[in-house]
């Protein structure tokens, strides 16, 4: 007999605002946003914001409209990746299997735990303890996978802490938005309505290679999430997981312009690779190897992203501290590493909604034509000068 699997889903409530409001307790309990400019999007909201409409990723200039009297307060993503990192340990301490999956999410396997104690007064008892040593809120759900647990964190919240076994899942999942399901955007929604499937019931009930044939090779995978099958595993987090590339010249070279395109078609490259993986990146490292064979190396750490523009910047700044010597180059390269599971997040507090539609416009079009579809005008086509 196969034993049933337990995946717990925690998930920090409103972590942006938890977090400021943990450092000010003055903006406790009135609207609050947390996000960039005028011109920039909402990272995070109050629950008191959601009242009035105000949703993540709404531009700052719609939110205030819709909610005049809410307070805007600028990011602060070093104090929010110390507030991650502390509830990561502690759940690292206490659970067997533990993903990281962003800077708010977890997954955990606990799958056998039953034989000690309880699987969901463990779960419960390490939700209480995150909360007790951090001052974060935190939902979680426990269930048969991650697919249902997530859902289920998401219809608990706030603070909601739900268990769905085997035998509830479809019980659970039928009445609920396709909209629920974590793969489904507003182009598959929009699609699947018009053809009048709006909830998972009617979704679970189609057939799963007409799904596939409708809208292409994630049809089934879809259909199978409706169903509530979802045989993926919880992953640890590995610090030593990277992403790299290099490049040795046909001719040794001294060109800037050439070096600085060359790093900038790394980077936009390697970023699309982190996004379609699901990776963020702390950690770039550059490395250059000179005409005699001399090899040097520098790092340094960010915020967890994965943006073209924040990479390219801090590549372009290490290139610049690291090449001193003024001797031909013969390979450079690119190194993202400290990699979490994540969704591709723009840096929310400075960017502005133009600059994250056209991300995502450019990686629809790489998702689709290839990654070379579309590239900066400064790519890595570039050739050196003549020395």
């Amino acid at each position: 007999m196969i034993m049933e699997r337990s995946i717990v889903h925690m998930d920090l409530d409103t972590f942006f605002v938890s977090c400021v409001r943990l450092q000010n307790s003055d903006l406790e309990g009135i609207p609050l946003i947390v996000g960039g400019g005028d011109r920039g999007v909402v990272a995070s909201c109050s629950y008191e914001a959601r009242r009035f409409g105000v949703r993540s990723a709404m531009p700052i200039k719609m939110a205030l409209k819709l909610c005049p009297e809410a307070k805007i307060v600028k990011g602060d993503m070093e104090l929010f990746s110390r507030y991650s990192n502390t509830v990561t340990q502690i759940i690292e301490e206490k659970a067997p299997v533990v993903e990281k999956a962003s800077i708010d999410e977890h997954y955990l396997d606990i799958t056998g735990m039953d034989k000690f104690h309880g699987a969901y007064k463990w779960t419960n008892e390490l939700a209480a303890k995150v909360t007790h040593e951090t001052g974060l809120p935190i939902s979680f759900a426990l269930s048969v996978n991650k697919t249902v647990s997530k859902i289920a964190t998401g219809e608990g919240k706030p603070k909601g802490n739900l268990e769905i076994s085997g035998q509830q899942v479809q019980q659970f999942l039928n009445p609920l938005s396709i909209r629920k399901i974590p793969m489904v955007g507003n182009a598959t929604f929009t699609l699947l309505s018009r053809i009048g499937i709006r909830n998972i019931q009617t979704l679970a009930e189609m057939p799963g290679q007409v799904l596939q044939e409708m809208i292409g090779k994630n049809g089934l995978e879809l259909w199978k999430k409706a169903n509530g099958i979802d045989n993926t595993p919880v992953e640890p987090h590995r610090e030593r997981k990277s992403l790299s590339t290099e490049d040795t010249f046909h001719q040794d070279t001294t060109d800037l312009h050439f070096l600085r395109a060359v790093f900038c078609g790394m980077v936009e490259k390697l970023a699309y690779q982190l996004r379609q993986e699901n990776w963020l990146t702390s950690t770039v490292t550059v490395k250059i190897r000179y005409s005699n064979f001399d090899t040097e190396t520098r790092q340094v750490s960010l915020d967890y992203t994965s943006a073209d523009h924040t990479l390219t910047k801090a590549v372009l700044e290490l290139f610049e501290k690291l090449y001193q010597r003024r001797m031909s180059l013969r390979l450079i390269g690119v190194r993202f590493s400290g990699l979490v599971r994540g969704t591709y997040q723009i840096n929310m507090f400075e960017d502005t909604v133009e600059l994250m539609s056209l991300y995502q416009a450019m990686d629809k079009i790489k998702n689709r034509f290839g990654a070379n579809a579309v590239m900066r005008c400064n790519g890595a086509f570039l050739k050196p000068k003549a020395l």
